[in-house]
């Protein structure tokens, strides 16, 4: 005889364990909300800004003999840039000083005449007028002196200007000139030279975001130092942190922002003179809050909300209110108590009131360190 359909489905639930005839309960994952310490944290569009940036220019006048760098290196302070031909101001110093010597030996003479004349006046064989003249003479002279030697020194600064030096370390840019050319104070910029350790970084902080720093540093709610950290064009991190180092006491009219600047150490040039950057500020002392994993966290049109496991191990919808985000969690300023389970993994496969499989989430495995 055959069995029929409804049979079939007798006899196998027969042979079924009980267990396979009730429900599985989801599997879900879970994390605690936990009291964390959280670095409040702002972020900006920021420019990079060289701290130094000259045009190089000739300060006297002659044919470009030497030019003693390669374009874009990395020169140190006094490193030499260009050389111009200096036979005309060497010999115009060896004129001075021929100069000088003729007139120390008039000096000579004239205080030798003062001399003596002071001498026949104090024998009264003449007259103190003559005394008078002399040393008239004699200031004529050492002043002649002084005007000479004051031309010595400026010949020797206008020959030292055919030696065009860097003033500060920094990146030295493309010539303009070539060796042969007459350069001269007109001339331009023969070249740019650029500092980029350190380098600066401003960006605008909207005037409400500052007044209300300033408001709840008055009440002791935040840290007065800030670590200024920056994310490059490409999307990674910039590996070294800058410091704040001035507010603007002008807020720009146009867009209603207060600059701010940062300093940072750029010791390999990563950072670039103009490019554009973020800029995060992070207070430096942290606070312990309630924070709860990132993905736990759901939205709605009635706000934030997470899906806990109680003490039941039945899922319930709680909503909560809450704060910034800092390294991938969430701070819940409403609505959840330390210790709370918050589902992470599963949520698309419950709702408010089933009885669930929960499993702590995997703590991630310490970083190794190396031993002293």
């Amino acid at each position: 005889m055959a069995l029929t359909f409804r049979g079939l489905c007798v006899l196998a639930t027969a042979l079924l364990p009980c267990s396979a005839l009730a429900q599985t309960a989801p599997a879900v994952i879970v994390a605690p909300a936990e009291m964390t310490e959280v670095h409040e944290n702002a972020s900006f569009s920021g420019r990079v800004e060289a701290t130094q940036k000259i045009d190089v220019r000739a300060r006297v006048s002659g044919f470009l003999e030497k030019i003693d760098f390669r374009e874009g290196a990395r020169v140190a302070e006094g490193a030499q840039l260009y050389t111009i031909q200096d036979d005309d101001y060497r010999a115009a110093l060896t004129e001075i000083e021929g100069q000088i010597a003729a007139a120390e030996a008039q000096r000579k003479l004239a205080e030798l005449e003062r001399d003596r004349k002071a001498e026949l006046v104090r024998r009264k064989t003449a007259a103190q007028n003559e005394l008078d003249v002399a040393e008239a003479k004699l200031g004529e002279a050492e002043g002649e002196l002084q005007r000479l030697q004051g031309s010595l020194e400026r010949q020797k600064l206008q020959l030292s200007y055919t030696q065009i030096s860097a003033p500060f370390q920094g990146i030295v840019g493309l010539t303009t000139v070539d060796v042969g050319a007459l350069v001269g104070p007109d001339s331009g910029a023969l070249t740019t030279l650029t500092r980029l350790d350190p380098i600066e970084v401003t960006f605008p902080v909207a005037t409400a975001l500052v007044l209300t720093y300033q408001e709840r540093l008055a009440r002791g709610e935040m840290s007065k130092e800030a670590t200024a950290r920056l994310n490059l064009p490409n999307g990674t991190v910039y590996p070294l942190a800058g410091d704040v180092d001035y507010i603007s006491a002008n807020v720009a009219q146009g867009t209603d922002t207060v600059l701010l600047r940062a300093r940072f150490d750029n010791p390999d040039g990563i950072l670039l003179d103009g490019a554009l950057v973020g800029v995060m500020l992070e207070a430096r002392e942290g606070e312990s809050t309630l924070t709860v994993p990132q993905q736990a966290v759901q939205r709605d049109q009635s706000g934030p909300f997470v899906m806990l496991v109680n003490a039941e191990s039945k899922v319930e919808r709680r909503q909560i209110k809450t704060g910034s985000a800092h390294q991938g969690r969430m701070v819940v300023t409403d609505g959840l108590a330390e210790g709370d389970l918050v589902i992470t993994e599963g949520i698309n496969k419950v709702r408010p009131g089933v009885t669930v499989d929960a499993a702590p989430a995997a703590v991630p495995a310490p970083t190794p360190t190396s031993g002293g």
